[in-house]
């Protein structure tokens, strides 16, 4: 296999590489460079993530210990690896890979040269990957200007985003061979091992335990403040975090629910919850967990110290009161212990939303109802609600509680969770037409029309007597 003539040096990818026991990073990149050209099946999941088509002819290489031709002389750096899809015409796709193993994390100035060598060498993407974590793959955890990824992309993949993938390809696939389907469970089990430096999203940033201090304390937090700028990157690497625990326990890809202009634009997203942490002292995220009756809202209130998950259903609109309303809700949930959950109702106009315990309104329907009793709601929202004290602030235990709650909530109450569905329009019974038809025929007979002809019995021969 001749190399790429973007390379003065590099070795093909290796399931088996032979280097140090020290060098976790570089076995690591060569082993998941190797699978992803020996399993073309996960390969094309994963690049689909960031857009990019893989046909099922192509072929896909992988190489690392590469040299570029045009690499930049003062550079001290050198990527780790380099992946190829041929797809024929028009031309070869190329991506650069820097990889990050442990807690080591990602640099601005070395990424911004590799974005330089892949400018210079033709190579399409520059793809990091280490324990970071990105909302979207391209929400890069590393802010670089917008003039570098002109003419090359950028994107990011955490390695439990590799690892979860690779699960739920093995659980929900049919693509691959039974040789690529134990090649792909070994590489699990090697990334699943506490040896590989694989890690997922355990502790909030340092600042974690002043900024809770300062909100109990009363006082005012300001946007530009580090501890909220660097607290609000944490909770959103545990957002995706949240996601890929959801996703391993459930089977399916759960992702980060995100407007469409947080998703093009990932400055104003961090600019909006700095805002909103600002203002309301509150962390929060939507996960949208396919097929499920609703988004699952996550929630960390730093005033009270206390963490909640929520789904919110629209009322059934072919239940005109009160009580036939909250019942519906009721009868989904009535297996639910009734600890740390609540209901909330939300009313027409200017009432206000009401929240009660599920115990007292499974005891009285009326204490989830407004004063005048005459309302129906329109939406009703289940949540779980814990109040952790202590352990809020601490930035290793916070994280702990969150992914304790999350699993939690969806297992007792949101898979459970079923929104309403309108009945589809019916077509009149053969039975009712029947009846219309035989009173419009009575209206319009005539007085002396003769009687239908009466069918005469037909009469057969008595087959008992003999000849």
């Amino acid at each position: 296999m001749s190399k790429p003539e973007c390379l003065v040096t590099g070795e093909m990818a290796r399931l088996l590489p032979v280097v140090p026991e020290t060098h976790k990073e570089q076995r690591a990149t060569s082993i998941l460079l190797a699978t992803l050209s020996v399993v073309p099946a996960l390969t094309r999941e994963v690049l689909g993530v960031i857009g990019k088509k893989v046909g099922a002819r192509s072929t896909i290489d992988a190489y690392t210990e590469v040299v570029f031709t045009n690499g930049l002389e003062k550079s001290v750096f050198r990527p780790d690896g380099l992946l190829v899809i041929d797809q024929g015409k028009p031309k070869e796709w190329k991506a650069l890979i820097e990889s990050k193993i442990g807690r080591t994390p990602l640099e601005e100035d070395q990424i911004r040269s590799y974005l330089a060598v892949a400018k210079a060498n033709g190579v399409d993407a520059v793809i990091t990957i280490s324990n970071q974590f990105a909302a979207l793959p391209t929400h890069h955890p590393i802010k670089v200007p917008k003039s570098a990824i002109k003419a090359v992309n950028l994107y990011h993949w955490s390695w439990m985003f590799l690892l979860t993938q690779s699960i739920l390809f093995l659980k929900n696939s049919n693509e691959a061979t039974g040789d690529q389907k134990f090649i792909l469970s070994e590489v699990v089990r090697y990334l699943e091992h506490d040896k590989t430096g694989v890690s997922s999203f355990d502790r909030m940033a340092p600042e974690w335990r002043d900024l809770v201090t300062q909100v109990q304390s009363g006082a005012q937090l300001k946007k530009n403040c580090a501890e909220v700028t660097a607290c609000i990157g944490s909770w959103h690497q545990e957002e995706r975090d949240l996601c890929l625990i959801m996703s391993r326990k459930i089977a399916c890809p759960v992702s980060v629910r995100l407007s469409r202009l947080h998703i093009g634009d990932p400055i104003k997203r961090v600019a909006d919850d700095i805002d909103k942490l600002v203002k309301n002292s509150i962390l929060e995220c939507s996960l949208e967990v396919p097929d499920a009756a609703a988004h699952l809202d996550v929630k960390a209130d730093l005033k009270r110290r206390s963490i909640s998950c929520a789904m919110r259903l629209s009322a059934p609109k072919d239940k005109v009161h009160a009580p036939a309303r909250i019942n519906w809700l009721l009868r989904q949930i009535s297996h639910v212990d009734p600890s740390d959950v609540f209901v909330r109702a939300q009313w027409p106009g200017r009432i206000q939303d009401t929240l009660v315990p599920l115990a007292d309104v499974r005891a009285d329907l009326k204490l989830l109802m407004p004063e005048n009793g005459k309302s129906a709601p329109i939406a009703m929202e289940v949540l779980m609600i814990r109040d952790i004290a202590g352990k809020f602030g601490g930035p290793r235990t916070f994280i702990e509680q969150v992914e304790l709650l999350v699993p939690e909530f969806y297992e007792r109450i949101g898979q459970h969770l079923r929104s309403w569905i309108p009945k589809p329009p019916q077509m009149e019974s053969s039975k009712s037409k029947h009846e219309l038809t035989q009173n419009a025929s009575e209206v319009g007979k005539e007085p002396n029309a003769e009687p239908a002809e009466t069918p005469i019995p037909l009469q057969l021969p008595d087959m008992s007597s003999t000849t």
